[in-house]
């Protein structure tokens, strides 16, 4: 079998090495950081990850999933909450459907040790990637490690090494290499919400508890621990921007006008806020994603993509399910790195997409009474007719359509929907159930015109 190096040994390159590993490859992982187990997550983020189906396939293939069950928190819905105090939940899908809340650092061990179980996986901390150069009979991994050089020997390098991948930045001296790299102007920064007194949850478990406020918004995720990871997402400038709130009464005022609910759950605000940074969202897309039938890159480094639609890790996990299924096929690398690239670029490009349209949705959307009755409708339609009607957020969350034909559907089916409801009064404000196959008729129509 093949002498494998995977760059990074973050979620997905600790996955892909287990694949790899279950293929009987001989594995090394090379990372930058420290061990993650012997110390607290480095690189300062602890922002909870949504695990949806994508995922959880890739960790069936992978065969650890039972083992990330045990981490895991159903989230069913979103948990809506007004200035004026209102609550209102949006379930996420029809017969509990639901996504799951895993923190990044426990899920990293979990997938570091299984991985390392394996007697033909290794990983190397503190290893520092410099790049690569190919020849006919393999590449040579170029390393730092511990203020020296040292080459590696490989058939093949996989490149996970996040969103400022080296490996993608040796790549990118490549002849018709393309890069993008931009960033929103919008940063996120993070306090915990610690249990009550009684030491249970202060909110409700179950929930992705959501504040819309327009142009920002706090988000907060549950943790096993009975504790919630808040997140802030704003913009940098402005009069509500990062930027401005510097000082103690800043964000004392700033909470107290936005977010007064929140206030009494976090009473150590203060202290939070000003131990942890603001963090940039940054964006990148690249083509191709693999150099010959050597080099490939997966996850962040070939499509970093900002949070807003919690499939961040799920396409990375989904980019080794894609490429293990590849392998199962073939053994003609130059016809698999090249498929790998074909299939997954369109895909890439459109979960960034989506992300960013959902950040809106979540902001500003979320809190809109006619955006929230189509919601509503939708979900009555997709209840009524299953097999013609599935939801944006359904298809993307809980099917494995590719992501770009996901995005082109619910592009016809806003389309769909908009013509409906500009006809509200028709309907007898939607109490007539005709308008089901109004919304369904303009549906196939918008899909014929296509095909």
């Amino acid at each position: 079998m093949a002498k494998m190096a995977v760059v990074g040994a973050g979620l997905v390159g600790s996955l892909w090495a287990r694949m790899l590993g279950n293929r009987g490859h001989e594995v090394v992982v090379y990372e930058r950081r420290p061990d993650p187990r012997l110390g607290p997550l480095h690189g300062g983020r602890s922002i909870n990850l949504a695990l949806s189906d994508r995922g959880w396939k890739a960790l069936e293939v992978a065969g650890v999933s039972d083992l990330v069950r045990e981490i895991a928190l159903p989230i069913r819905g979103r948990r809506m909450h007004a200035v004026d105090g209102t609550r209102t939940f949006q379930p996420y899908g029809l017969d509990g459907q639901c996504i799951y809340s895993v923190s990044r650092a426990g899920l990293n061990r979990i997938l570091v040790e299984a991985a390392e179980a394996m007697p033909n996986v290794r990983f190397e901390f503190d290893h520092r990637c410099q790049g690569y150069t190919k020849h006919d009979d393999g590449v040579t991994l170029h390393l730092e490690h511990q203020g020296q050089p040292l080459d590696v020997e490989v058939d093949r390098i996989f490149g996970t090494d996040g969103a400022f991948s080296a490996v993608r930045g040796r790549m990118m001296r490549n002849d018709r290499f393309d890069f993008e790299q931009r960033y929103l102007p919008h940063g996120y920064k993070e306090v915990p919400m610690l249990p009550g007194a009684d030491g249970s949850f202060q909110m409700e478990e179950d929930g992705l508890h959501i504040w819309p406020r327009g142009t920002f918004m706090l988000m907060a995720l549950p943790n096993p621990d009975k504790t919630f990871t808040c997140t802030l997402f704003g913009p940098y400038e402005g009069e509500d921007g990062l930027n401005h709130l510097t000082t103690d009464d800043a964000v004392q005022a700033f909470f107290e006008k936005h977010f007064p609910d929140v206030i009494p759950l976090l009473p150590n605000l203060l202290k939070d806020w000003n131990t942890h940074p603001v963090s940039s969202l940054v964006m990148t897309r690249c083509f191709p994603w693999n150099d010959g039938n050597r080099v490939a890159l997966m996850g962040d480094s070939a499509h970093a993509i900002v949070p807003f639609y919690g499939q961040g890790m799920n396409s990375g996990m989904e980019d080794c399910t894609v490429l293990d299924a590849l392998l199962e096929e073939d053994d003609d690398w130059d016809r698999i790195m090249a498929q790998y690239t074909t299939v997954r670029k369109p895909a890439g490009d459109a979960i960034l997409e989506l992300a960013l349209q959902n950040y809106i949705e979540m902001r500003d959307l979320t809190g809109d009474p006619r955006f929230l009755q189509q919601k509503k409708l939708e979900a009555r339609l997709q209840k009524k007719h299953p097999e013609r009607w599935l939801p944006l957020y359904s298809q993307v969350t809980f099917s494995h359509t590719p992501y770009h034909e996901a995005l082109a559907n619910g592009r016809q089916q806003q389309r769909a929907m908009e013509s409906v409801m500009a006809d509200a009064e028709k309907w007898n404000h939607f109490e007539d159930d005709r308008w089901m196959e109004a919304a369904l008729s303009a549906l196939d129509q918008l899909q014929s015109a296509t095909t």
